[in-house]
């Protein structure tokens, strides 16, 4: 298995295991939390077990796959999770309980991610937010990514529309880089102006 421990000012971040099962719970079943994000909220702790599986532990194993627990190192309790997939959007996701919000935790907690992934030899990551949430793009920015494109997808399994807004940052020196794959197999693609995008 792929194991990380990452420490920052106030935060850990490792990789999930069974014992936390509650805690992910508590973060994958709250709705506000995971109003943005394909998936519906969980809806109990057999649920969670199978998330907990599906979407870290059956994933550990593989190159490139980053599936972190966001702890305060009060208590060293999922508060929060940063993943990064495997494939070659290298797709840089998180989320955050609501009750840690506007504390710069998440900032905190990615740029010592992507730091970490500058070290393993990642050589960009990329980003997608649904438009109606721009704080997630906010949060993007302060990373130092930079917006590249949007496009509309059906995202399932809510299969409901979404206009996505694509950021990148690239860890290594080739700035004239963009993951274009989104762009190349949506229907509906376009570039916003900056001064419309309200971020």
């Amino acid at each position: 298995m792929n194991t990380l421990n990452i420490e920052t000012e106030r935060l850990v971040l490792r990789n999930f295991t069974e014992n936390d099962l509650e805690a992910l719970y508590g973060i994958y079943s709250d709705t506000e939390v995971n109003r943005f994000l394909p998936w519906f909220p969980l809806k109990s702790m057999e649920e969670a077990e199978t998330f907990f599986k599906e979407h870290y532990k059956n994933l550990y194993d593989r190159a490139g796959f980053y599936g972190l627990a966001v702890c305060l190192k009060t208590d060293n309790r999922p508060i929060g999770y940063i993943h990064v997939s495997a494939d070659d959007s290298h797709d840089f996701g998180y989320g955050l309980k609501q009750e840690f919000w506007n504390q710069g935790i998440m900032t905190e907690a990615a740029k010592a991610v992507i730091e970490q992934l500058k070290r393993d030899g990642i050589s960009y990551i990329t980003a997608t937010h649904d438009i109606k949430n721009p704080r997630s793009g906010s949060v993007m920015k302060k990373l130092g990514m930079k917006y590249c494109y949007s496009y509309r997808e059906q995202w399932m399994p809510k299969n409901i529309p979404v206009i996505f807004r694509m950021y990148q940052l690239n860890l290594d020196e080739n700035e004239s880089r963009i993951y274009k794959k989104y762009w190349n197999e949506a229907e509906v693609r376009f570039v916003e102006k900056m001064e419309d995008m309200g971020v």
